[in-house]
């Protein structure tokens, strides 16, 4: 519950107010039987009829300040678990963006969003209902068991030896339930997982026709949900019935017992009535255990599914004190390696580029092109040699100030489901139409223009009604108008035609002020302008120059050259 204390700790009012209220109200409940006893055996047992009408006021107001006292209290401790459900969200929420792209890589979005929900709502329900109902059912049971005490503590010790065995149960009932949780807990994630997979790639499984593929998977996941929610129902069904039993066999005895103790004069009838109304306050907590533990154990596992995540610290981590340098976009690489687990995945990578320089990367799928440039934004970090930008080792710098200076268009195009305005300024919130027109512009956005809403125009989720390369050119506008001094384009004009990526690629170069360019690209075209040209194999840099030199060189890069422009009669004219 140390997630949760936090929140609790800013909010001691609104924890201590109602608590204050259940008190009362709980005290006040101790007055019904006392009073209950008068009318029996004052009223009409000794015909005192003169207190008849005040005990009857006193049970009203009783009634009345119960209502009251309840619903503030009732309030109060909702309003405070929302804040709890919030403030848990949000924490949740923040720290699940402050994690690296390696928990990524290995968490499923699915599984994400079930912790998100069910889990945290959960807990919500724990602190909404648990909390109130334990501290009622504390002061019930201390409170009932002194009173019943205190009446007859012959006849409470028979009562407290009957219902012993309520504690094994409900200690029984914890260990089953909280094991059982946690297997739905994990399964309602898995389940999500399958849920979102399927709709986001719904056009993918139509294509294939495999809808009935993917509708069985996910009837054989939710028979398996349903069986762990069976196995829910049949430990409460387990469990439940004997707490029923016991404590219904224990207010047997107790009439059986207490009558004979009438009978004998040992008590009155009045008494035995309090005694009975008592008997109620000791039970009902014993009663409500059952469904208690099971909420504390759902809360209990939920707790230890948001604790792995909370617990999960990110690996790439600013130094004390960072530097912030005014950055330019003069980038080095020095002896660069780099694994992803156990398999290496570059090996001594070595290059420089100047503020204002070209630099493509081409090579075979799988050769380390996107892990080059994904090592410079630090979003992995390298086990041996040195990045440098503006002579400073990235390690040395603030992340905010190294990522802000980049602007990166990853060739899985992502859009979010809002109008293109606001795709185009989520690297610039304050940028004007006239700058948003002027970045599309330059990243060949002609289309906007013949949209009905402009820039208000809506798209669907992850840019859903747009064709690939207008996803591309969206990107590729954010990343201009964020205006960073480097700028990185991995695949991302894959979906272009070649003419549109002739003219975007000569507008990048032409954008105002000083801008480093890494392009990572399959097409010869989009290279051979470059300053300078790296071309990788197997994590390694094979070749490396510009254009021309490579061509003269005979090498890998000169075949791709030749596989790519075989079918022109004259080479020349494309050099």
């Amino acid at each position: 519950m140390n997630i949760i204390y936090p929140t609790l700790k800013r909010n001691k009012l609104l924890l201590l107010i109602p608590s204050i209220f259940m008190v009362v109200g709980i005290g006040l409940d101790f007055f019904n039987p006392l009073l209950t006893r008068a009318i029996i055996d004052r009223v009409l047992g000794k015909g005192e009829m003169e207190i008849f009408v005040p005990i009857i006021l006193a049970l009203l107001g009783i009634t009345l300040s119960r209502a009251v006292l309840g619903y503030f209290k009732d309030y109060l401790f909702d309003f405070l678990s929302t804040k709890v459900l919030n403030d848990l969200k949000e924490l949740a929420f923040a720290h699940i963006l402050s994690l690296d792209f390696k928990y990524f890589d290995n968490m499923n979005t699915g599984e994400l969003m079930s912790r998100m929900g069910e889990d945290i709502d959960n807990i919500w329900q724990a602190v909404s209902f648990g909390i109130r109902l334990i501290i009622e059912n504390i002061l019930f049971f201390l409170l009932g068991l002194a009173v019943l005490l205190y009446f007859n503590w012959q006849l409470t010790l028979i009562v407290l030896v009957i219902l012993v065995p309520i504690a094994y149960i409900a200690m029984k009932l914890e260990n089953e339930t909280m094991k059982n949780y946690g297997e739905i807990s994990d399964h309602i994630a898995s389940l999500n997982t399958t849920a979102q997979e399927n709709i986001a790639g719904v056009r993918l499984v139509k294509a294939f026709s495999r809808e009935k593929h993917e509708i069985l998977k996910f009837f054989g996941m939710n028979t398996r949900n349903f069986e762990l929610n069976n196995e829910n129902a049949r430990i409460t069904a387990t469990y439940y019935p004997p707490i029923e039993l016991i404590t219904g066999i224990s207010q047997l005895i107790m009439i059986c017992i207490g009558g004979l103790f009438v009978i004998y004069d040992k008590m009155t009838i009045g008494t035995l009535v309090a005694y009975s109304g008592y008997i109620g306050n000791l039970i009902w907590p014993l009663r409500e255990m059952g469904w208690l533990v099971n909420l504390l154990a759902q809360n209990k596992a939920s707790l230890a599914k948001i604790r792995a995540i909370l617990d999960t610290k990110p690996m790439i981590l600013e130094k004390e004190n960072p530097l912030a340098p005014e950055i330019l976009g003069n980038v080095e690489y020095q002896n660069v390696t780099f694994s992803y687990g156990n398999e290496e995945v570059l090996r001594d990578i070595s290059f420089k580029a100047k503020a204002g320089d070209t630099v493509a990367i081409m090579g075979t799928t799988g050769a380390g092109k996107t892990s080059i440039l994904s090592l410079m934004g630090r979003f992995y970090d390298i086990e041996k040699g040195e990045i440098l930008i503006e002579g400073q080792n990235i390690k040395d710098l603030s992340l905010k100030s190294l990522r802000t200076s980049i602007s990166l268009i990853t060739q899985d195009t992502f859009l979010f489901s809002d109008t293109i305005r606001s795709n185009v300024c989520y690297g610039k919130k304050e940028a004007t139409d006239e700058e948003i027109l002027r970045a599309l512009d330059f990243s060949c956005a002609d289309f906007i223009k013949d949209l009905s809403d402009g820039l208000d125009t809506i798209i669907g989720e992850r840019g859903v009604g747009l064709s690939g390369g207008q996803k591309q050119r969206i990107s590729i506008a954010r990343s201009i108008l964020k205006d960073s001094p480097i700028l990185i384009l991995d695949d991302a004009t894959s979906a272009l035609d070649m003419d549109t990526e002739y003219h975007l690629l000569k507008n990048l170069r032409a954008l105002p002020g000083k801008r480093t360019l890494f392009i990572i690209a399959h097409r010869i075209s989009a290279v051979k302008n470059a300053d300078q040209i790296l071309f990788m194999e197997k994590g390694r840099i094979l070749e490396k120059g510009t254009h021309d030199e490579l061509v003269r060189l005979k090498g890998k890069y000169y075949e791709v050259y030749q596989e790519q422009f075989k079918d022109f009669d004259n080479l020349m004219e494309v050099i």
